[in-house]
């Protein structure tokens, strides 16, 4: 049976449109069967309060859509939500079919800033485009894990992983001189303290009927979570390096969560003297979201998306 949640506003090509169909999925990943229960609506669902539970679901849809057999990550680190993921990703694909004439999917090369122990970015753009991927983060520990997910499914010709040396950065120190890459891509942390990213987790705890934790000890770690100055801080920092790479990479994109950033995000790319920028808005079910995208190079901004 399918779940309750409402996947109309989801991109046309995401595979998870249909919502989550848990016999399939079990099928995929049987361990997944033990956190499957009736909702309050009579159809099948899990607890998103579990940990567990959704490792299990990220597990499985992996598997099912994404041909992704081994895949897990280190205790209380970030389990992104799949279909979220997937819909930035498609409309990464829309934007570079608009802008790019012959696109050929195969040559595409993607900067995941951040890619995290869970590397689903990578793994979703691997499948669904062919494209060739370069996870970057700054913990070390993280990017063991995403490097064993790497091997074990045998990917390692098309994702790799590389360390930020230099935690205050974005780019420098991980583009490397003469690389280029076709397009990079961004989940950037959005709190600017622990304390900012308790709060955070305590009210989506009550949204989901819980008691919610009194330390920070669910859903991703520190770098994950937050940094100095929140998602504008770390936005400023992203657009103001992004000028030193204005040759070596096609589109530079973020999501950028708060709408309340957009003034400041749009101010600093016009300070960096891009010559194009466009938003993309998203929306899953009751979340909405979007992407900002912005290029230096004016051969990228003959058409419109």
């Amino acid at each position: 049976m399918k779940s309750e949640l409402s996947y109309s506003t989801f991109h046309p090509r995401n595979l998870h449109l249909a919502g989550y169909d848990f016999s399939v999925l079990v099928q995929a990943h049987p361990t997944l069967s033990q956190y499957v229960r009736p909702n309050a609506y009579g159809d099948d669902s899990i607890d998103f309060a579990n940990p567990q539970a959704v490792k299990a679901l990220n597990h499985a849809l992996l598997k099912h859509y994404y041909d992704v057999v081994v895949w897990d990550i280190p205790k209380n680190y970030l389990c992104p939500p799949i279909p979220g993921r997937a819909d930035y990703v498609h409309y990464l694909a829309d934007l570079l079919a608009e802008s790019i004439p012959d696109l050929n999917h195969e040559k595409v090369r993607l900067l995941d800033i951040g890619t995290g122990a869970n590397l689903v970015y990578p793994l979703i753009a691997a499948n669904a485009y062919g494209w060739q991927c370069v996870g970057v983060d700054i913990d070390n520990k993280a990017l063991r894990n995403a490097q064993q997910i790497i091997e074990a499914n045998g990917l390692q010709q098309q994702i790799s992983v590389r360390q930020q040396p230099k935690p205050e950065s974005i780019f420098s120190g991980v583009i490397l001189p003469g690389e280029q890459f076709t397009l990079t891509l961004c989940n950037p942390p959005f709190h600017a303290s622990a304390a900012e990213a308790l709060a955070g987790t305590q009210r989506k705890w009550r949204g989901l009927g819980k008691k919610p934790p009194q330390a920070l000890n669910f859903g991703g770690q520190s770098n994950e979570l937050f940094c100095a100055g929140g998602e504008g801080a770390f936005l400023t920092t992203m657009i103001s390096e992004s000028r030193q790479f204005a040759r070596q990479c096609g589109w530079f994109t973020t999501l950028v969560s708060k709408a309340s950033n957009l003034p400041l995000v749009y101010r600093e790319i016009k300070k960096a003297q891009a010559v194009t920028v466009k938003t993309v808005e998203m929306a899953q079910g009751q979340k909405q979201t979007r992407f900002v995208a912005w290029t230096f190079q004016p051969e990228l901004s003959k058409k419109r998306i």
